[in-house]
């Protein structure tokens, strides 16, 4: 038989319409764009966290400052007080975010929380159960943390994360995936990112029923989408010191829409030579990634593939209860967030594990120039998964989330 293509097999531009061929050298048009986010995991002095400092640090920790547009929004992000917007969500959501309420008490961090609670009817302004007064908050603070939430299938109405991410223009989802140190799961030395453009594609939200029993769901890409994402990508591997952006597609198939993500891609690789530039297709991106992940640096992505993708390498390093996420917009705006579902059969039991809100917690706060505290409550929460001592039951432990909780705040330093 013959040996499975490589992760840099992309596909004949000639398959993919016309205008791909001569792309690649095609000049870029530089379009202002915000800096990369600071991650959570910046080197740990403990000798028991270094691995994480050699492994988790190099993927995670973004070398550049938000990109802001006015002195009043760079003193309001660079105070040492301020205030976060705080969504609990669904589910367990009020139970890990009271988890990090404690953490940042205990730090010392200088938040006050502006808590929204999602509606429980749809708001014709939004039409959506994210009410204007939701989205405010956020424009207003600039920065947020998110617990999970529930949006009813098939009920006509937008989902929550859809409706934050649009209506805010939270472009791209940037979700490292890093093997955990102390952990053991299939895989050793995961150590990869994905980016997610995050307002387009299948999840544009356009569906309508053609005749009975026939439904249309349309797929929007745009030039301006595509390339905003793909630039975010490749100043995160040059701010990052990656060598690798791998462009995750279908054009093979999907000649026009995937065709035009590629293309632009691909110019904005001909004006990034030092960064190593590959393609593959989506299902081959699957296969790869499960057969070896370490050939894979920074992936990017159009909408739904980043949503599979993303998920599948969590999977890699331990679930999705492990893995920090943060949304990026324009000028400094960021919502941060644990992306894992509401598991409502445990909601209020205080069984919740809370590192995934947590983690994405400390993107938040290194986003706003506060990287010691961040550090501090990383170290804490990476100590703690590493002891073995408490752990929740998804990994694999009895603890509970205040005994979780204590140990994490028992590690501060």
């Amino acid at each position: 038989s013959s040996p499975p293509p490589s992760p840099s097999q992309g596909f004949d531009p000639a398959q993919a319409g016309s205008g791909l061929e001569a792309v690649a050298a095609a000049p870029l048009r530089r379009r202002h764009l915000p800096s990369v986010p600071r991650l959570p995991f910046p080197p740990g002095n403990a000798k028991m966290l270094r691995t994480a400092g050699s492994t988790l640090l190099s993927g995670l920790r973004a070398a550049a400052e938000p990109s802001l547009g006015s002195a009043a929004q760079v003193s309001h992000m660079s105070s040492k007080a301020f205030t976060a917007t705080l969504f609990p969500g669904d589910g367990i959501g009020p139970d890990i975010a009271e988890a990090v309420k404690q953490v940042f008490n205990a730090a010392g961090v200088p938040v006050t929380w502006d808590e929204q609670i999602i509606g429980k009817t749809v708001d014709p302004r939004t039409n959506s159960m994210v009410t204007l007064e939701n989205l405010e908050s956020v424009k207003k603070h600039r920065i947020g943390l998110k617990g999970p939430m529930a949006t009813p299938i098939g009920k006509g109405f937008r989902s929550l994360n859809l409706t934050l991410r649009k209506e805010l223009d939270l472009y791209a989802n940037v979700r490292p995936c890093v093997s955990i140190p102390g952990y053991k799961t299939r895989y050793d030395n995961v150590n990869l990112v994905t980016v997610r453009e995050n307002t387009e594609g299948e999840y544009s939200g356009l569906e309508h029923e053609v005749v009975p029993g026939v439904v249309e769901s349309l797929k929007i890409i745009t030039r301006k989408a595509s390339s905003r994402v793909a630039e975010f990508a490749f100043k995160y591997a040059i701010d990052n010191k990656r060598e690798k952006v791998t462009a995750v597609h279908k054009a093979n198939i999907m000649k026009k829409a995937d065709g035009l993500f590629i293309e632009c891609c691909r110019e904005v690789a001909a004006s990034n030579p030092g960064i190593r530039y590959e393609e593959i297709i989506v299902d081959n991106a699957c296969m790869q990634l499960v057969k070896d992940p370490t050939q894979f640096d920074v992936l990017v992505m159009p909408n739904l593939y980043g949503d599979i993708i993303s998920d599948l390498c969590a999977g890699l390093i331990g679930g999705l209860g492990l893995t920090p996420s943060s949304n990026v917009g324009l000028n400094g705006l960021a919502l941060a967030e644990a992306v894992h579902g509401t598991a409502p059969d445990i909601a209020g039991k205080n069984l919740a594990n809370p590192t995934a809100l947590l983690l994405s917690s400390c993107m938040m706060l290194r986003h706003l120039g506060m990287g010691d505290k961040a550090e501090m409550i990383q170290n804490a929460v990476l100590s703690t998964i590493a002891e073995g001592k408490y752990r929740t039951g998804d990994l694999g432990g009895s603890s509970t989330t205040s005994d979780f909780t204590k140990a994490v705040i028992d590690k501060l330093d």
